[in-house]
């Protein structure tokens, strides 16, 4: 029996009791992540228009699109980097780091008065946005191979979590003021930082420690390195062919359904809250019952499949009712993404977990920056006067015809990396 196998039999048949306490606060770091993120949606325009004296709400979307483009941009050339920082220095210092200077980040957001220091915000915010990855090395390198996609779908449930709070938190806070809500995301990753240092273990071993390198920790020596393990190269494609196409919603659903249905931003809210929930759901209480039942593999598969369902059942939906029922439907194909994360991770060696997540953050942050502008184009070319058909849910229907192309890839490819990794999984 190789050694991987025998620490992956050791962790699955006698972990500490303090693991328990361990996925408490990697899932309480997450969720507070997304929350961060979502708690300022909806003072976003109000603190625009705050340092942008006299500008229209217009102008003021604009360098909205441009905030979120440079956080994304800043995930995605520093993913690989705190990833591969934390495979030599440890999880737990990497994420220190990042959630202390996560404080700092919302302090300059409170106090700043001119749209140059929201930038510089968004800047720090960007780099230090690797709690996600770092949180789900963390997981892996404390989870046996056949339990890997459960945990990151509880992972999943606590962004899905953050998710739903975050915004509503966001406009309850929003009442006293554009900057009380980061007055809050302060305070929450400031306690998130406390209980990860109180509660943490290192997890990064001498066994599984990996040196510092350069050529690893830029975003396209990352992805090189992790498609040097056979076949993963091609499943690094249809990650990100999953992030692009599911990018959709935050895309142009707030468009979509004010466009199609005439919703107000309340109830924009609540299908987005109805859709949070049902995340959260799906990836808590379905994906190891799912894994279970189907395995890995087929998981993907059938989370591909709900996906193309309701991407193009949307793009047709002409009733805004039947479309909040069918949420909790649409939010099945959710369960394939920890199934297609934790075949990444079982085919990676122990060493290289913390770059793997760094370029899995990096291709969701390519995404967050291709989706917006693609899918909206997209959406406007259709629903322009002048269109010469008519069509508010072509998005959903690009996304669903990119992802039978991610499902064309993964069919033929995925199952030689299962069958590859057998021998380490035991």
């Amino acid at each position: 029996m190789s050694d991987m196998t025998k620490d992956a039999d050791m962790r699955s048949s006698s972990e500490p009791k303090t693991f328990n306490w361990t996925m408490m606060v990697v899932i309480l770091t997450v969720m507070i992540d997304s929350m961060g993120i979502g708690i300022v949606i909806p003072v976003t325009p109000a603190l625009l228009m705050d340092v942008l004296p006299g500008a229209t709400l217009a102008e003021a979307a604009i360098w909205g699109g441009i905030l979120t483009s440079l956080f994304s941009v800043m995930q995605f050339l520093f993913g690989p980097f705190l990833g591969t920082l934390s495979d030599q220095f440890g999880r737990k210092p990497v994420l220190m780091v990042s959630l202390f200077v996560m404080v700092g980040y919302y302090a300059v957001m409170v106090f700043a008065h001119t749209v140059w220091l929201l930038l510089l915000g968004r800047l720090i915010g960007g780099i230090t946005a690797a709690t996600h990855a770092t949180a789900t090395a963390l997981v892996a390198d404390v989870s046996a191979p056949k339990d890997k996609a459960a945990r990151f779908g509880l992972l999943g449930a606590g962004f899905g979590m953050g998710f739903v709070l975050g915004p509503v938190l966001g406009g309850m806070l929003g009442e006293w003021g554009p900057r009380a809500p980061f007055v809050a995301a302060a305070f929450l990753s400031a306690l998130n930082f406390l209980m990860a240092w109180l509660i943490l273990p290192e997890t990064v071993t001498d066994r599984i420690r990996r040196r510092f390198e350069w050529r690893r920790a830029n975003p396209l020596g990352a992805i090189r390195a992790i498609s040097q393990f056979p076949g993963l190269g091609s499943m690094l494609v249809v990650y990100l062919i999953y992030a692009i196409a599911t990018a959709v919603y935050a895309a142009v659903w707030p468009f979509f359904t004010a466009e199609r249905f005439g919703w107000s931003p309340a109830m924009i809210g609540v299908s987005l809250t109805i859709y949070g929930v049902c995340f959260a759901i799906v990836q808590g209480a379905l994906v190891k019952p799912a894994i279970k039942r189907f395995g890995e593999y087929r998981t993907v598969v059938i989370g591909f499949g709900f996906e193309m369902f309701g991407l193009l059942l949307m793009s047709v939906m002409t009733n805004g009712t039947i479309l909040l029922g069918f949420i909790p439907i649409a939010a099945l194909g959710v369960i394939g993404q920890p199934a297609l994360q934790a075949i990444l991770s079982v085919g990676t060696s122990d060493d290289s977990q913390g770059i793997l997540q760094g370029v899995v953050a990096s291709l969701s942050a390519i995404s967050m920056i291709i989706a917006p502008v693609s899918m909206t184009w997209v959406f406007s070319t259709f629903t322009e006067e002048s269109a010469a058909i008519y069509y508010p849910g072509a998005p959903f229907a690009v996304s669903a015809l990119l992802l039978a192309l991610g499902l064309y890839i993964f069919v033929r490819k995925g199952r030689d990396i299962q069958k590859q990794a057998e021998p380490r999984t035991g």
